[in-house]
This record gives C-alpha cells, structure tokens and sequence, in this order.
C-alpha cells in the first residue's frame, strides 16, 4: 500500500509540474492586457479631446491613471463648446487659465459611484467644493440645476466615468451678493428685492457658504412695482414693516431645491411659520406667481435662486 501512494503521489508532482511549464508558457506568449483606465478610456474617444487636452495641461494625467477609485463627470466637446461660449471664452483662454485644475477636479468624486448608487443631495468633489444632484420627476439626473448627465457607467480599470452636455462649476458668491450684483447690471431685476431685504434688516440672512441651504424665490423689479400699484404705495418705506418682513419669509424655503427637485403638488416649506407654497409644475407657476423660465436655477454658495413675477402674499 505504501508504494501504490508514492507511485500515485510521483504522478501527481509530474503533472503538475507539467501544467506549471504550460502555463507559464502560455503567460510568455499571450501576456494579459490590463483594462484601460479613465484617461486612457477618455482619451480614445473623440468626443472627450477637449477634456482629454485640458486633463493633460492641468498635469492631472498621473492623478486620474492612478488607483483611484474615481467617478469623473466627463463634459463632451460639444460641452466644454457651450461652456466656452457662454463664458466668452475660447479654449486657449482656458487651458491657460489659473482656475483650469480646479474645475478640472470638481469634475471627479473621489470613490466609484454607479448610476445606481446615485441619489439626490449633496456631494463632495476632489475640488472640496460640493456639487449637488437632482433627480428630476422624469428620472432623468442633474447636476447643479443646469448640468444633465447623458450617459452613464463608462467602466474603467481605475473607476467609472459619466458624461455631461456641460461644464460644472462651483458657485463663488452668495445669495445677497446675486441679488446686489443685479442691481448694478445693464438690465437689473432685483433693485427692490434688495431694497426690501435691507429695510427689514434680513440682508445678512442670505450672507451663507455651502452648509446653509435656502431657496429663494426672487420677484423682479416689475412684481415689485405691481405690487406698489396694487396696494397705493410708491415703495418699500411706505408698507408696514411687519408685514414686509413677513412677506419676505414668505418667498424662502429653507431647502436647496432646484427646479428638478420641485414635483407637481408639493406644499413647500417657508420661513414664515407655518405658511407654506404650493407647486405648480404644470403652469409652471409657485402659488399663483409665474416661474420665469430663462431665470431658474442661478446657483449660490448657500443655495438657489429661481426669478417669480409677482410678489407672493401670504393668505
């Protein structure tokens, strides 16, 4: 019995060491290819020259081909060409500029995050400045209220990529600063807003960063001036100030919801207790004010800004 297992075991070694020698010439002659990572994937498609161009002149090449995990939101060429023109810029302007590796990096997310792992809210970048996602009752994802992802779940070795129709970017000034800077623009439209804000000392209330999250919804001038016509005044100074305040809180929500986040129906929140605002999507209207359509979504720090022409009153 002794001998048949040595015997047995002797074989066992010889062929084993066989399919070793096999296999390792199987490995010389057929070496295995690793999967190509996000740059690589990137850049063997025409569609990302632009962001394959701008990755290497930021020398963000090494970053992006490491081990990752990354999700990089790609913008095409037709993106970074929209982005360009409404930005006034050309691509050499671009390339060149001081800001091209931050909002390089506020393109990535630093882990691998599928489509199905996305939700709605808030999410931090390579850049640390956060971008926020909206899911919009078609189910189609945005970002940042102006931004829709067009595909999804482009694998890499090193992570996943999801392609943008634009360029996201980072919000640099507050909700008061928005409103102040109209003011002083060729065609302004919120003179009497901040006129309003400032008379009932809330200015500063909208003076926040990243981690205060409001919605406002903004009357243009013109509201302003039905409003006065409406009630006999010449301006702001001549309504009471309580009530002023009041209605004021009225047209906040203490929420960043941007217009895909808005559904039809919904009973909205405000700063003014227990006084809510009611959706309207199908006349796109809040209450029984009109959303103006070209004026949605204009993002801030502390949240967003969506244009109304007419003053809301609370019942």
């Amino acid at each position: 019995m002794k001998t048949i297992r040595s015997k047995w075991s002797l074989a066992t070694l010889a062929l084993f060491s066989a399919a070793l020698v096999l296999f390792s010439s199987c490995n010389e002659n057929d070496p295995i290819t690793p999967d190509p990572n996000i740059v690589e994937v990137a850049a063997s498609n025409t569609n990302f020259s632009t962001l394959v161009t701008a990755v290497q002149t930021a020398g963000l090449v090494p970053t992006l081909s490491g081990k990752g995990p990354f999700t990089v939101f790609a913008p095409t060429n037709d993106a970074f060409n929209r982005f360009l023109t409404a930005n006034s810029l050309t691509a050499a302007q671009l390339l060149a500029s001081d800001g091209l590796e931050e909002t390089l990096t506020y393109h990535v997310v630093g882990a691998s995050v599928p489509s199905s792992a996305v939700t709605a809210g808030k999410v931090t970048t390579v850049s640390g400045d956060p971008f926020y996602v909206s899911i919009a009752p078609n189910n189609e994802i945005w970002i940042n209220g102006n931004t829709k992802i067009i595909s999804t779940d482009v694998a890499a070795s090193n992570g996943i990529i999801h392609v943008l129709d634009n360029v996201i970017t980072a919000p640099t000034q507050n909700i008061a600063e928005i409103a102040i800077a109209s003011t002083t623009a060729a065609t302004p439209q919120f003179t009497q807003l901040v006129a309003a804000l400032v008379r009932a000392n809330l200015a500063g209330a909208f003076q926040g960063g990243f981690n205060d999250n409001l919605t406002v919804f903004a009357p243009t001038d013109a509201a302003f001036q039905d409003l006065y016509t409406a009630l006999g005044v010449s301006g702001v100074d001549e309504i009471d100030l309580a009530t002023l305040t009041a209605v004021l809180q009225y047209h906040v929500v203490p929420a960043r919801a941007f217009s895909q986040d808005l559904r039809q129906g919904a009973s909205l929140p405000t700063l003014l207790s227990g006084k809510n605002l009611t959706v309207n999507l199908s006349n796109l209207k809040i209450n029984d004010s009109g959303l103006v359509a070209a004026a949605l979504n204009i993002h801030a720090t502390n949240g967003v800004i969506h244009v109304i022409d007419k003053v809301l009153l609370p019942q």
